[in-house]
């Protein structure tokens, strides 16, 4: 039945997209398709580092971490999220990469939801997993 409900659980459904459960790469007949925002439930084992640096970010985005211990590198600093409901967000123009210290769940919503930032070969660090910026509860550290 398209009644333009989805029912599903983000575990299970992450497993099938490289962890994307909603933007511009799911069906246009799917109510999980949207333009306007991507989501992303991201599981990482421990050591699981992005393939590449982002470089000319075009998108704002929110990270949250659901489990584990994981920490966003930036130019001349890193930040790591380390409790349950830790986030960042950032904006356009942050260049950014991510590791993984420990086996790690994170949650990603991005805006706008546009196609160019896949890193080939890399299915678990998918380029689409972008983190950076700081809070007040997060540990900093000057790299």
């Amino acid at each position: 039945m398209n009644d333009g409900v989805y029912v599903g659980n983000a575990g299970k459904d992450a497993a099938l997209d490289r962890g994307w459960l909603l933007g511009h790469f799911k069906d246009a007949s799917d109510p999980r398709h949207s333009e306007d925002v991507e989501i992303k439930w991201g599981v990482h084992p421990q050591g699981d580092e992005r393939a590449q640096w982002v470089t000319g970010e075009e998108r704002t985005a929110l990270l949250v971490l659901i489990s584990g211990r994981f920490r966003v590198e930036l130019p001349g600093r890193d930040v790591v999220l380390t409790e349950q409901g830790d986030y960042v967000v950032w904006g356009r123009g942050v260049d950014h990469s991510w590791y993984a210290e420990e086996e790690s769940v994170v949650l990603t919503v991005r805006w706008p939801s546009v196609p160019g930032y896949k890193v080939e070969g890399n299915d678990q660090a998918d380029a689409n997993e972008t983190v950076a910026g700081h809070g007040h509860s997060l540990s900093t550290a000057t790299s």
